[in-house]
């Protein structure tokens, strides 16, 4: 009876291949025998997870195992044809507003998914409980496809402390700038790009920016990746050609797999029973966790003796601080997230925390810490990072991240970006003045047609992402180039901004 179900199951699948017409197999260069690099940035993603110390705390029953309704053993990995493969995706193609495409980097990308990454892809699985609902939640409140979330997966596998050799943070990525340009706040004690709920929303923004830029959900995803000025650049060089698989070759390395490894996760994530992928565990549902105000300075370890809980369990819900410490920064609060019935225990017995506090005034007493400042640095003959980093008491890296730098080399009137930087009597802040060049057209890249420049008038409230929202094909980054503004914030109303528009 078994075999002839079997036989029945493959009889079906190959009817299904063959009638499906919309099956495409999206072809690659000839050059392109596709195999993934050693140091391939997906596969290391997925690798964070194994460092991630709150698996060590999950509850080990599975019962999403159980169900298992092909028979699977539990150390079975599916094997399955190109065909199949294809006839899949062209089925999640046709209810998806993305363009689902199966070649050979797809496929690279599904056997790093289902089977060279399985345990780590488990524990994954696991995440999604917390931070699936959460992002579908966001998606649908910006009327986004509900796709995006897999991007979290491609960005960081879910690791919301998962930190880029380029210095992007959280489950989105967001690098310094971009994340500034979104309001997400990094100084000593916190990196909001961590912040679950904050940066998803954040990336929500950024998509939809996106989306209004280049009206193709391919595109997006490769803007997400490198940036928008590096795929306008790329459509420059390909001649104006806007299609993904077209602009591919004109792509840096990482982009060019970003969009398979994107259609790739889609695939997994709706194939795992397919593929006997199954949650390692159970950490904590997203409708399980809560948030309470902090009234002060109070460190995980405190936390952690109040509620008898790991501290692990406490920094993997508040991945938001950085060195085990919720600071109390004046103007604002700051917030606890615990699962709910801790939440409960925690407000009960939250005066009893605070006493030693009370008591010991200088136990902690650079927690409460000014809202951040801002300092332009110019950089002198003689000088290098380290030095300038202890002048303002912070670190090289912090530099690095606020100014985007790739090494330490500085050069004499260079300009740095300093924040937190404590003010001194001879220190002032200076806002860098928004040039207004003489209006003027030049000829785009490739022969795309000419680019002619417009003045917009700041108006009160105005943001450069708002500003460049108004104008297709226009950027932020292409903003602050072309009028050579060091800070997006530098804006103020009455200023005259150039901008370039094809025309």
């Amino acid at each position: 009876m078994k075999n002839l179900l079997s036989c029945l199951s493959v009889f079906l699948m190959l009817f299904l291949v063959s009638v499906l017409s919309n099956a495409q197999v999206q072809s690659l260069p000839s050059d392109s025998a596709y195999k993934l690099a050693p140091d391939d940035p997906f596969a290391a993603r997925l690798d964070s997870l194994d460092h991630l110390r709150i698996f060590n705390y999950v509850q080990k029953e599975n019962k999403k195992k159980a169900v298992n309704k092909f028979n699977f053993s539990e150390d079975s990995v599916p094997f399955y044809s190109a065909e199949i493969y294809a006839a899949r995706i062209a089925k999640l193609n046709s209810i998806s507003p993305f363009q689902l495409d199966y070649n050979d980097a797809v496929k690279a990308y599904i056997d790093l998914y289902s089977k060279r990454k399985r345990q780590q892809v488990a524990k994954m699985l696991t995440l999604t409980e917390l931070y699936f609902p959460m992002f579908e939640e966001k998606l649908n409140k910006y009327n986004l496809p509900l796709e995006l979330k897999y991007v979290a997966v491609i960005e960081s596998a879910l690791n919301a402390n998962a930190k880029s050799r380029a210095g992007a943070m959280g489950l989105w990525q967001f690098m310094y700038g971009t994340g500034k340009m979104f309001n997400l706040q990094v100084n000593s004690y916190v990196d909001e790009r961590s912040d679950p709920l904050k940066a998803t929303e954040a990336a929500c923004q950024y998509f939809a920016y996106l989306y209004k830029m280049y009206g193709d959900w391919q595109l997006v995803l490769a803007a997400y990746n490198s940036g928008p000025g590096t795929v306008n650049k790329a459509i420059r060089r390909s001649g104006g050609k806007k299609n993904y698989w077209d602009l591919r070759p004109f792509l840096p390395l990482e982009t060019r797999s970003y969009v398979p490894a994107f259609i790739a996760v889609n695939y997994v994530m709706h194939y795992t029973q397919e593929h006997n992928l199954y949650p390692s565990g159970s950490v904590i549902h997203h409708q399980q966790v809560d948030t309470v105000k902090i009234k002060r300075p109070l460190s995980f370890e405190q936390i952690s003796r109040l509620l008898d809980i790991p501290v692990e369990e406490i920094q993997f819900l508040n991945p938001t601080y950085k060195k085990n410490i919720i600071p109390c920064i004046e103007g604002e609060f700051s917030t606890l997230c615990l699962s709910k019935p801790m939440i409960s225990s925690f407000i009960m017995n939250e005066d009893a925390l605070y006493i030693p506090l009370i008591e010991n005034q200088d136990i902690m007493p650079d927690l409460i810490i000014p809202q951040e400042t801002r300092k332009t640095h110019t950089v002198r003959s003689g000088e290098n990072l380290s030095t300038i980093a202890n002048k303002y008491k912070c670190n090289v890296a912090n530099i690095r991240d606020w100014n985007n730098l790739k090494s330490n080399s500085l050069r004499a009137g260079q300009k740095l970006i300093i924040y937190g930087a404590k003010p001194t009597p001879a220190a002032t802040t200076s806002k860098t003045p928004v040039k207004s060049p003489v209006k003027t057209s030049e000829k785009a890249d490739s022969g795309t047609g000419s680019i002619k420049y417009i003045y917009y008038v700041v108006q009160p409230g105005d943001t450069l992402w708002e500003i460049a929202s108004k104008y297709n094909g226009v950027s932020v980054e292409d903003i602050l180039r072309i009028n050579n503004i060091s800070n997006a914030k530098n804006i103020k109303a009455g200023d005259k901004i150039k901008v370039a528009i094809e025309g």
